[in-house]
């Protein structure tokens, strides 16, 4: 199979899909790999490191696109690259389609394979595949966190973990899982005082047996959330629903609970956002500021720091391309059902149930297909 690995073209965006070990396994099992040219440079990774390793080094996106049958990439297609998609094409990435409504329409009309990162299940029901940047984005969250309430920032002015006779930041995550989990972990590094909020009671026994001291634990209901709204300095929104759009849970009405110039990091802007007056930024203009709170929403959070990032995708993303490539997709072969959840569009069909109810669109069983 011809695999092919563009350089990616959202703002900011500085990962790669592919690491120069992954060519030479590929090539090793008789595939052909085109890398676009500066495709790793952003991760530290040059062209010379994929050519040695046994991939044809291409000079534009068209290139790539116009002759790979398996496109593996980073994050979804954007406008520009609609265009250059064919039918039954596999496109390998993170899609987060219920997050746009015009990329999830767009995708059906090429007719191509999308087969998401961010909705492959693993053995025990996990997300193995966006667990590496939960915990990146988790941990990024209080570090950017603690820059945006800096006063210059137009934050609080607030240090996370104070000083002796100053109370440090109190800090309010919602959802336990692996984004919560890894901020609350960074948060208590700082010192700060940490509280996770989830409807999950299980999940909050387990956080509260594994967290230390500063990191408390509360159940998710909307006195609680009210409660912790008014006395947070900062806010990590981190609520996911598997491949379907994040739930709002904070209101632009509730934000005037807040104090003025606190921070909201919104993690789950990717599907959504789950505040309410979430727009989805750039890591160029990250910020934006409604009812006196600072918003940050930037949709790729890890792209910021590439080379971490792609070596952290790379390592769980490798054993599915290397089984798409042998031919997992192929009928005679048998998907399995780990790539069988991670198929959202096959052939203008959508195939993601909670996509197809996001947008009131029609879903097909991938069994019917």
């Amino acid at each position: 199979m011809i695999i092919g690995v563009p350089k990616e073209t959202k703002q900011d965006e500085y990962r790669v899909a592919m690491l120069p070990v992954g060519v030479e396994e590929l090539t090793r099992r008789g595939h052909q790999v085109l890398v676009q040219r500066g495709a790793g440079t952003g991760s530290g990774l040059p062209d010379e490191a994929y050519a040695t390793s046994g991939a044809e080094i291409v000079p534009s996106a068209e290139e790539v696109f116009g002759n790979a049958e398996l496109i593996v990439k980073v994050k979804e297609p954007l406008p520009a690259e609609w265009p250059l998609l064919r039918d039954e094409q596999i496109v390998f990435t993170y899609f987060h389609l219920a997050a746009s409504r015009d990329l999830t329409k767009a995708l059906l009309d090429t007719g191509i394979i999308a087969v998401a990162y961010e909705t492959l299940r693993g053995p025990k029901g996990d997300l193995p595949l966006l667990t590496p940047m939960s915990e990146v984005a988790g941990r990024m969250s209080i570090q950017e966190g603690a820059k945006y309430l800096e006063r210059p920032q137009e934050g609080r002015g607030i240090l996370l973990g104070g000083v002796p006779g100053v109370a440090p930041a109190h800090i309010v995550i919602l959802g336990g899982g692996v984004v919560g989990k890894n901020a609350a972990q960074i948060a208590a590094g700082f010192q700060s005082d940490a509280v996770i909020l989830d409807i999950n009671v299980e999940r909050l026994r387990y956080l509260e047996d594994i967290m230390p001291a500063n990191v408390n634990t509360l159940f998710s209901d909307r006195h609680n959330l009210y409660e912790q709204l008014s006395r947070a300095d900062l806010v990590i929104g981190s609520v996911l629903i598997p491949g379907g759009r994040a739930p709002q849970l904070v209101s632009s009405e509730d934000l005037k609970n807040m104090k003025p110039g606190s921070v909201i990091i919104d993690v789950a802007i990717d599907q959504g956002g789950c505040f309410e007056t979430s727009k989805p930024t750039t890591h160029s203009k990250p910020t934006y500021i409604v009812e006196d709170v600072v918003h940050y929403c930037v949709t790729n959070m890890p792209g910021a720091v590439g080379r971490t990032s792609t070596f952290a995708l790379c390592n769980v993303t490798f054993p599915y391309v290397a089984m798409i490539a042998d031919g997992a997709l192929q009928r005679k072969t048998g998907i399995g059902p780990a790539l069988e959840s991670a198929i959202n569009i096959w052939g203008g069909r959508l195939t993601n149930k909670a996509v197809a109810d996001a947008f009131q669109l029609n879903y097909v069983d991938l069994a019917e297909i």
